[in-house]
């Protein structure tokens, strides 16, 4: 597909998403019939944050705890890529405090709405969220502390532009914090062409060190995985909203895919003015 209709059907399916309060992940262990607060146990959220969030931002998918590594300081300003129903947002402006700011960005408007309501219904005066794309964020140049994003830029056709906007965005001395799918090998002809598959988050994410270096040649420097896991074939085999998708595949089809995939957390760095 094209840039242009990766982005149609990605946004199809997660408007969907958002007014279905569906549930599905891009975790290591995935979801099957699992509920957001189950996957957001498995994936490194405490019990104390999933009680924390306002009811509905929670859908369940992300890959990891992006908020668990960063070191969220009170003041800063926090930016999410991605930002869906404003889960790690609301967690994020706990952290910064009455004095710091959260902006959530996402490209789908549902997503975005929704965001906002759960906002107003609770209360939270610290998190603004914006409609656009990651590649073009509506966002002023070094204006934000730290950059999240939980799952998402695997989505993303460009991410090298990707990346580049959120080193644009930064302070100098500022930090990215990435919950991301990668690929450890190549995937079957039928998995790289499934259009569900790459709304699952996997036929659209790019390999490890492509990745990483994507980052580097945006000028992020200090480039580092801190955690690294397996990314299960549930995964693959269902969207968003749960609909199985590689359905009447045999085992041998499927055989070694799983270990081609991974879940990983990458912190990375600005650097600051000499």
């Amino acid at each position: 597909m094209k840039d242009d209709e990766v982005k149609r059907v990605v946004k199809e399916r997660y408007g969907r998403v958002a007014r279905e309060a569906g549930s599905c992940c891009c975790s290591s262990t995935c979801c099957g019939t699992a509920k957001p607060q189950e996957i957001g146990r498995k994936i490194g959220y405490s019990e104390e944050e999933l009680e924390a969030a306002p009811a509905g931002s929670n859908l369940g998918l992300g890959c990891g705890n992006p908020i668990a590594l960063a070191s969220i300081r009170e003041g800063e300003t926090v930016l999410d890529l991605g930002s869906g129903a404003g889960f790690d947002c609301f967690l994020a402006a706990e952290r910064v405090g009455p004095k710091g700011k959260v902006i959530g960005v996402d490209m789908t408007s549902e997503m975005v709405e929704r965001a906002r309501a759960n906002a107003v219904a609770s209360g939270y005066e610290n998190v603004e969220f914006r409609l656009g794309e990651i590649e073009r964020l509506p966002v002023d140049d070094e204006s934000v502390d730290l950059v999240i994003s939980n799952c998402v830029i695997n989505l993303v056709p460009d991410k090298k532009e990707a990346f580049k906007e959120a080193y644009r965005v930064l302070r100098p001395g500022g930090r990215l914090m990435v919950s991301d799918i990668v690929l450890l090998g190549e995937l079957p002809e039928f998995i790289r062409e499934s259009v569900e598959a790459y709304v699952g988050c996997v036929s659209g994410a790019a390999a490890k060190d492509e990745y990483l270096a994507s980052m580097r040649s945006a000028g992020f420097e200090g480039v580092r995985v801190i955690d690294e896991s397996p990314f299960s074939l549930d995964c693959v085999t269902s969207d968003p909203t749960g609909r199985a998708v590689l359905d009447g595949l045999q085992d041998e089809d499927l055989r070694g895919v799983e270990g081609r995939i991974a879940s990983i957390k990458v912190i990375a760095f600005k650097p600051g003015r000499a």
